[in-house]
């Protein structure tokens, strides 16, 4: 029998699936660039009484404000949040501030694009 995923279990997968998410023009994750900024889990009101719910709410932004794959990177994030088992909503806010910048990468991803 499985056990019901936790708050803690919600935002590990959270971040595994986030680090599947590519901009097509860079090969790097969206979570090692730097571009996820929040991930908020937060339960919500069971419906049915068999097992927690919870909302993710993440905060993000892109390379650019007028990056051309936003609208697929998004969606990408959107699906993939929506298949973690316990997560009734994902909501993905796009922010500008603070301005994303190279310094935001993980030492991976700065190797990975030879800026190291």
């Amino acid at each position: 029998m499985a056990t019901n995923p936790t708050k803690y279990d919600i935002e590990t997968r959270a971040v595994e699936l986030l680090k599947t998410v590519f901009d097509p023009e860079i090969p790097v994750n969206v979570f090692d660039l730097g571009l996820i900024y929040k991930i908020d889990v937060v339960e919500t009101p069971d419906t049915d009484g068999t097992q927690p719910q919870f909302d993710i709410h993440v905060d993000m932004t892109l390379t650019a404000p007028n990056c051309p794959a936003a609208d697929f990177i998004m969606e990408d994030i959107q699906q993939k949040l929506d298949t973690i088992n316990g997560v009734h909503a994902a909501h993905i806010n796009l922010v500008f501030e603070p301005e994303w910048t190279k310094d935001m990468m993980s030492e991976e991803a700065r190797l990975d694009l030879g800026m190291m």
